[in-house]
């Protein structure tokens, strides 16, 4: 017999929570979505302006898994849908001051100019080197450096870390922040072995490579994707409906913001840092302090356009990023306009920089005029720039993306623990489920799945 439907609250509006409300409505369960803020999307927001495109949050997405594929179909999306430019191959790491192609294929690595003759030697051991025991549980940079050398972490894995995480290999767990790259070693022995061996296997539950993933946004940004998921859930949203406490009285769950709501089940989709705020209550209080313990480094994301003889670089890529041993002030930049058509007007180009994270946290609360003032003389030394830009969008982020450091695994041990003792709350988000834009909505889903195989049982 089919159980009846349930009447869930979601916490937050954001990707995660407003694929968790798509997929429980079509499931058939009665969802009330609750969002404090007067918009969707969460981190995803664009602006449009004298024919300028800036993305606030996400520039891009990666269609790693069919379910995104079948999700963008089903919102009605295909046909404004935009995969980035093939042809802006190159991504560029900063070496000695200039900016040098991150080689893509092994003949490309024997011959960049990124690494030296005794890095590449180096990993010429990389296959040799004895796996950790499975129970060690190591930084990213200890894992890098012991299994491919210090070259390597500074020149690929630290920049990378910056333009992913905004964070610091130093501090970041391998296992929990780049699982797969951890379960290469586990089951392969080897990170090269293993990518080899990996590449021979069929892909499975609908995963898709990275490295043929396609990279998309829309034709008007990212929010596009945002707006539509709130158009279609539109009759269960609630915006500028803050939530303070959610308690479970007499086997019904309560959420307490403009007005008190009894439901089955509650799915808090809010970042940890505002969850970590609410007050949750099941006959004694739920501890919840320990979120506040969960990393969240400030980031400035700048856009800048200028006209095109502004900048001497051909950007002929997806962007640059900049190793720590470089010294410079910027995390990264993104050729935005080189990736998609129309992110700027004819003749001109935006440039998306970062600042702060865990590298520098203090530039991302910097003024507006002295954070012009780094990310310029960065941009200058680097691609050429010269003169003032003719437009600029900036969105500083107090608390951006969690890291996933060494330990965070008692996190999740937290987080499954409260779900198994208290029957009816559930979380999803990029504190839990991996900080893609692709994670965040598979998330939701999944949550929403999990959600309604539990409560089918009660």
């Amino acid at each position: 017999m089919k159980a009846s439907p349930k009447t869930i609250a979601v916490l937050g509006a954001g990707v995660t929570g407003l694929c968790a409300t798509l997929r429980l409505r079509e499931l058939g369960h009665q969802v009330v979505l609750l969002e404090a803020s007067d918009r969707v999307g969460g981190a995803v927001g664009t602006r449009v302006e004298n024919g300028f495109l800036a993305e606030w949050g996400p520039n891009t997405l990666l269609e790693s898994s069919s379910r995104i594929t079948a999700l963008i179909a089903s919102l009605g999306l295909e046909g404004r849908r935009r995969v980035a430019n093939p042809e802006m191959k190159h991504r560029y790491i900063v070496r000695s001051g200039k900016p040098v192609p991150l080689p893509l294929s092994p003949p490309a690595f024997l011959t960049s100019s990124l690494f030296s003759l005794k890095a590449k030697l180096r990993l010429l051991k990389e296959p040799f080197i004895a796996k950790a025991p499975a129970d060690l549980e190591e930084s990213l940079a200890t894992f890098v450096e012991r299994r491919l050398g210090k070259e390597v972490l500074d020149y690929a894995i630290n920049p990378f870390v910056a333009g992913i995480y905004a964070g610091d290999p130093d501090s970041l767990s391998v296992r929990h922040a780049f699982p797969k790259l951890y379960a290469l070693e586990q089951h392969h022995g080897s990170l090269i072995g293993g990518q080899i061996r990996g590449r021979r296997k069929v892909s499975r539950e609908g995963e898709v490579s990275k490295v043929r993933a396609k990279l998309l946004s829309f034709d008007q940004g990212m929010q596009v994707l945002t707006d539509r998921l709130g158009e279609v859930v539109a009759s269960s949203l609630q915006l500028a409906s803050p939530i303070d406490r959610v308690e479970k009285t007499d086997g019904q769950w309560w959420v307490h913001g403009r007005q008190p709501l009894s439901v089955d089940a509650v799915l808090g989709a809010v970042p940890a840092h505002a969850m970590a705020r609410m007050t949750f209550e099941d006959g004694p209080r739920i501890d919840m302090r320990w979120l506040e313990q969960i990393v969240h480094p400030p980031v400035a994301s700048v856009v800048m356009g200028f006209d095109r003889e502004q900048v001497r670089h051909p950007l002929d890529g997806f962007g640059m990023l900049i190793p720590k041993v470089e010294s410079h002030h910027i995390l990264g930049t993104i050729f935005s306009s080189s990736l998609f058509e129309h992110r700027a007007p004819q003749g001109c180009v935006t440039l998306s920089t970062y600042l702060g994270g865990m590298r520098q946290p203090e530039l991302a609360l910097l003024d507006a005029a002295a954070m012009d003032h780094l990310i310029l003389r960065d941009l200058e030394a680097l691609l050429g720039v010269q003169g003032r830009p003719k437009y600029v969008h900036r969105r500083i982020w107090p608390q951006a993306i969690p890291q996933y450091t060494v330990g965070y695994g008692t996190f999740l041990e937290r987080f499954d623990a409260i779900e198994k003792h208290h029957p009816g709350l559930y979380f999803a988000g990029h504190f839990r489920n991996g900080i893609s834009l692709g994670d965040s909505m598979l998330a939701g889903l999944d949550a929403a799945e999990r959600m309604h195989q539990q409560l089918q049982s009660t």
